[in-house]
């Protein structure tokens, strides 16, 4: 029984240099579950903020489940992630003293839970996103020269 994602941030590689990756998991109530797993999500303007010992999803939209009633969730509000307290100092300490910040990378379900991956990154300057770019266009151009070479 494998993974399956619900969610990806397809900013977060494009924006940042993800240096580590962690696993998570997060408080949600179940129309938030059932509106995921009907790919309602939206991790593109959120972030993950450590606020004394405890680490939150901030900023992430959850579309509100469309067979829901009165008691549907609210879309955009702060969910607990929850991980080990010496994961947290860990996490903590390195944002604090060397200028990373952590990404949401993905929601996926892992054995009937939803998780979330994290990403401890560093922020790309604008002439690093143009290399990447680069990068990318000369490998794809490689790969089609080499892929219409054997006939």
């Amino acid at each position: 029984m494998g993974q399956s994602e619900l969610v990806r941030n397809r900013r977060a590689y494009h924006d940042y240099e993800i240096l580590e990756t962690f696993e998570a998991g997060i408080t949600l109530v179940g129309t938030e579950v059932k509106s995921l797993r009907d790919n309602g999500g939206n991790l593109a303007e959120a972030y993950v903020k450590i606020i004394l010992s405890e680490i939150w999803l901030i900023g992430a939209s959850i579309a509100p489940y469309r067979f829901g009633n009165i008691h549907n969730h609210e879309e955009r509000r702060e969910r607990k992630l929850l991980m080990h307290k010496y994961e947290i100092a860990k996490l903590k300490a390195s944002v604090q003293q060397k200028g990373l910040t952590l990404v949401p990378i993905a929601l996926y379900l892992k054995k009937g839970k939803v998780k979330i991956s994290i990403g401890l990154a560093r922020g790309k300057k604008q002439h690093d996103k143009r290399q990447a770019i680069t990068e990318r266009e000369r490998k794809r151009e490689m790969d089609r020269a080499i892929k219409n070479s054997k006939f």
